[in-house]
């Protein structure tokens, strides 16, 4: 009995010693960055699928179009493209490669997120302002990519009004993060712009969106640019350095920009917690978090 005790004791020591050479062994992949020039090629690979899928999207957002089979299709040819690069074994094994944000089509009043359930039959209507979001990656760099457009017969009909005004709004706020989104400036600096431009327009930004940093297998990093600071919500100051990456985010509203539940949805967006472990009975839910 006193060896069996013993013996369970070692493998456990042997299970714990396993999972902190994971932890430190992770954890030296995350250190690493544009400055590799790997790296860097990954990053344009998914870019490249990304933005080839974003153009997919954009030309079948038409009146008429149902919601959930133009994310599926997305998605669909985000897999195929994917399958067609980083195929050779490493040293490490097959390279790590999907979908890193599932295809989403937000109408109008819907600030975002909305990849519908196969039940759902949302259909784009003519003059509907769609927010579309996509991304992949590769080996863990992820590409994320979103675009605003409004749904017409006539694709060359200009848009005007309050549609055109938002949609401008966004593009100019894009604008200044682009130009202060740089080494050596605060992560502060952005905002405070933000809102000069949007009010430009008649708009405003959205209160609760954050542009995050990028890391390996993480979209949302710690360090962040708060669009909309307020007295209720604000963020720690830091300094943006070089070789990181953001997700730019940016999200303007013609209204108060202060998000409420008009429609409830059911929840189909989820992120992955990397910093905890799953005990995982079924085949297929093991193979899901593969």
């Amino acid at each position: 009995e006193r060896e069996r005790e013993r013996d369970k004791r070692e493998r456990e020591r042997a299970r714990q010693r396993d999972k902190m050479s994971d932890i430190e062994d992770y954890e030296e992949e995350e250190e690493l960055t544009l400055s590799n020039s790997d790296v860097v090629t990954k990053y344009k690979a998914a870019a490249d699928i990304t933005n080839k899928t974003l153009s997919f999207v954009m030309a079948e957002c038409k009146p008429g179009a149902i919601v959930v089979d133009i994310c599926t299709a997305a998605d669909d040819l985000l897999e195929k493209e994917i399958e067609k690069v980083f195929n050779k074994p490493t040293k490490e094994g097959l390279i790590e490669k999907g979908v890193a944000f599932p295809t989403c089509l937000s109408i109008n009043h819907c600030c975002g997120h909305f990849s519908p359930m196969a039940s759902d039959q949302t259909t784009i209507q003519e003059g509907d302002l769609v927010k579309i979001d996509v991304g992949c990656h590769i080996d863990g760099w992820v590409s994320v990519a979103a675009h605003t457009i409004v749904a017409q017969e006539d694709s060359s009909k200009p848009v005007t009004g309050r549609a055109a005004d938002v949609i401008a709004a966004a593009r100019d706020a894009f604008q200044v993060a682009l130009r202060t989104i740089r080494p050596g400036k605060l992560t502060t600096e952005a905002a405070a712009k933000f809102e000069d431009v949007a009010q430009a327009y008649g708009c405003t930004m959205l209160d609760g969106v954050l542009t995050h940093v990028q890391k390996r297998f993480i979209v949302d990093g710690n360090k962040v640019v708060l669009n909309k600071p307020t007295s209720e919500q604000g963020v720690e100051e830091e300094s943006f350095e070089a070789n990181e990456v953001y997700a730019i985010d940016i999200l303007v509203s013609t209204g108060e920009g202060k998000p409420r539940m008009l429609n409830e949805k059911a929840t189909t967006v989820y992120k992955r917690a990397l910093d905890r472990e799953y005990s995982l009975k079924m085949k297929a839910s093991r193979a899901l978090f593969s």
